[in-house]
């Protein structure tokens, strides 16, 4: 298999571009830095697209790799054929090799493996043979020995390992499989137990199998691992017996009884039982794709919520016995002061608490406080609200979502930054910090804990880290981090650089007294030329010697830059004061193939290049929307049937979206409310901190679930 040309076909690139990527990832680059740095050699793929690519890449060498150990082998047993050559050669899938290995594989001791130590398989190709010019039972008493008593021992022995030959045969599988996805059904059974009421939508559920939405099949996963559900899968047996009987059975009167009692054995106890098993596995592994993707889908516009740069913040950790514990920090995320307040019950000393929190907001001059949505957060809303009322200062708040945020402060990560805090005031640090800058906060969490999605403890989790890791990576580097004051947990994220190296660089920068050019990164240990290579061009120096610094523009093409702004009498003075305004209509007027040319660069680096000196230092996030900031509260009782809100995305799943109206409980928009033309999926019409109008269908008081719509709105 000539990857490269197998991969331009997959993903409709030229061959060259194909073998380019393949090329580079070979070389140690990563998605990043192929993706910003390096797109004139793939054609301006982006990091998904990359991504991909380097799975699939990764999945067709494993076949590779599947393929020779299975040639080999076979080729040890002085098995190995031409027709066995081919089949391999045009085998696509592992599942596929899986198949052509089967009847080589070396095998537990079954029913078969004993009757060929019985020196049965002359009978049983006698008998799958089906010759009309032999008699099967005066051939088998040939076979009565010590182990073998009589001529039924032997003809059950034979049947024995026809029917595993029938279970190993390739093209058997390969059709029943088509069989089972396209006409099997999925039924489940109700198993009434304490937890069975979870389940009781699914109690005598039918559906097809190669229907089944992925939420629906973890749901099922779920029921059946709480033994709240039996679950089968049910195909036609008379249209799955006639498969085998096409391959295996020939018109014998005198052997048909046999086979078609051989088959029905080889169906009834090998194989069906197999590929029900592989449908059930076949079928998990998509929902956990699915869900895995949704995760990835959600996770993306949470780490890019634009940050609320330049303010003072109170964070506020809600909870009831123990207090709220409180934490201001300032404009660089630095804790200045921390208390615990008791506006809740059981104290609900609600009038010592707005004294106490007044002082701080006075002493620190705060702006914004960011509240927590766990336990307690309804009544510490409530709380703040009335705080604001008498407040002598224009103070607002947010609601911010505080999932995985215990697990930071409990972590080695937490303990390290605040030695001196317990776990809850460390909590508070994190709440405001989330809504002053999420992404640098949101990386600090274990991916799998940041709670945007379905079913995250279900999936398997080396990929769902593998996955949501990459999301992270793409976030931080398509955002840039300013070198002297990211965390290491952040320049962790960077391309090319790791926790090690992450740490080194802090160590420098302290030890220099802050970073003041890119080159200088040479100089941190274990930082080599590839690292440097792979992690420049993401890395800030704000107020630094040179303003290129302070951009994306890789080091490797600053003689192209300044190249590019001689050719129009522009310099990099020009650049910092933000003179270079007209650059685009001026490189428009010359021809931009002709600017690219003459600076020895392609077309879409000239235009990266070109974006970056016209506003050095941005922060792409600033795009994005703002997280509602609001100075009262309402709650469900408030809510009436009719009611127009606006409302922000807080998670997209399978069947609908979450929508957060700021009543303390997100509403569900169903996927049939979310638009009047067809969607197949919530995620074509709606993706996380999206800001939109919705209509309150329903309120369950009891159940504390809001039904929403998004219908209609504009026409009313």
């Amino acid at each position: 298999m000539e990857m490269h040309i197998t991969l331009a076909q997959e993903f409709g690139l030229k061959e060259e571009y194909s073998q380019n990527i393949i090329n580079l990832l070979d070389e140690g680059c990563t998605i990043p830095f192929i993706a910003r740095y390096r797109k004139e050699m793939h054609g301006t793929c982006d990091d998904q697209t990359l991504r991909a690519f380097a799975d699939r890449l990764k999945y067709l060498r494993n076949l590779n790799d599947e393929k020779a150990k299975v040639e080999k082998t076979i080729t040890e047993q002085g098995k190995w054929t031409e027709e066995l050559k081919i089949a391999l050669e045009n085998a696509r899938t592992l599942t596929e090799v899986e198949d052509i290995y089967r009847p080589y594989k070396p095998k537990r001791k079954t029913r078969a493996a004993v009757a060929i130590a019985r020196g049965l398989e002359p009978l049983a190709d006698i008998l799958q043979a089906q010759s009309k010019s032999y008699v099967v039972m005066t051939e088998a008493e040939k076979f009565v020995n010590e182990e073998v008593k009589t001529p039924l021992d032997a003809i059950a022995g034979a049947k024995d390992i026809i029917a595993e030959r029938i279970s190993d045969s390739a093209d058997v599988r390969k059709e029943l499989r088509a069989l089972i996805e396209n006409k099997a059904t999925l039924e489940c059974e109700l198993i009434e137990n304490e937890n069975s009421g979870v389940y009781e939508t699914y109690a005598g559920f039918k559906q097809e199998v190669k229907n089944l939405p992925s939420h629906r099949i973890l749901a099922i996963n779920r029921g059946e691992k709480e033994k709240c559900l039996k679950v089968d899968v049910i195909v036609n047996r008379e249209l799955a017996i006639a498969v085998i009987n096409k391959e295996f059975k020939k018109d014998n009167a005198d052997t048909n009884a046999l086979m078609e009692e051989t088959i029905e054995d080889a169906y009834d106890r090998l194989l069906f039982p197999s590929l029900e098993r592989e449908c059930r596995s076949d079928l998990t592994d998509r929902a956990n794709e699915q869900a895995i993707k949704m995760f990835e889908v959600n996770l993306k516009p949470l780490l890019m919520e634009a940050p609320l740069k330049n303010n003072i913040i109170l964070g506020l950790d809600p909870a009831y016995r123990t207090g709220c514990k409180i934490a201001v920090i300032d404009v660089n995320g630095n804790v200045l002061d921390t208390t615990v307040i008791y506006p809740t019950p059981p104290q609900s000393k609600t009038e010592e608490s707005i004294a106490k929190l007044k002082t701080l907001i006075d002493k620190h001059r705060v702006d914004i406080i960011s509240i927590g949505n766990g336990t307690a957060s309804k009544e510490a809303e409530i709380f703040v609200a009335e705080l604001i009322k008498h407040t002598s200062r224009p103070v607002s708040y947010a609601v911010v979502s505080e999932a995985g945020a215990s697990v930071y402060s409990a972590s080695k990560l937490g303990a390290e930054e605040f030695p001196d805090y317990d776990v809850s005031l460390r909590s508070a640090v994190s709440i405001a910090r989330r809504l002053q800058d999420p992404l640098a906060e949101l990386i600090k969490i274990d991916v799998k804990s940041i709670g945007v999605g379905q079913y995250q403890h279900d999936m398997p989790q080396n990929r769902l880290t593998e996955v949501l890791t990459g999301v992270v990576e793409d976030c931080v580097n398509s955002v840039g981090v300013d070198i002297n004051t990211a965390s290491p947990s952040l320049l962790s994220y960077v391309s090319g650089l790791n926790m090690s190296i992450a740490k080194n660089i802090v160590s420098y920068r302290a030890k220099v007294k802050g970073i003041k050019n890119r080159e200088e990164l040479l100089s941190v240990p274990k930082l080599g030329p590839k690292a440097y290579e792979q992690c420049a061009g993401f890395l800030r120096v704000v107020g630094g010697e040179n303003i290129l610094d302070n951009t994306s523009v890789h080091p490797e093409s600053y003689d192209a830059t300044r190249k590019l702004l001689k050719l129009f009498d522009m310099s990099e003075k020009d650049v910092e004061n933000g003179n270079i305004a007209s650059l685009p209509q001026l490189i428009d007027l010359k021809g931009a193939e002709k600017v690219a040319k003459e600076c020895e660069i392609g077309l879409p680096t000239l235009a990266d290049i070109t974006k970056e000196l016209l506003k050095p230092g941005r922060d792409i996030r600033e795009s994005m929307p703002k997280p509602v900031l609001r100075s009262d509260v309402i709650t469900m009782e408030d809510l009436k049937e009719g009611m127009i809100m606006s409302g922000i995305v807080r998670n997209v799943i399978d069947f609908g979206a979450f929508v957060d109206i700021g009543v303390h409980q997100d509403g569900l928009v169903h996927i049939s409310q979310i638009s009047d033309s067809f969607i197949k999926h919530p995620s074509e019409a709606l993706k996380v901190g999206q800001r939109v109008d919705v209509k309150v269908l329903s309120v369950d008081l009891n159940k504390k679930r809001i039904s929403l719509t998004m219908k209609g709105i504009e026409k009313e």
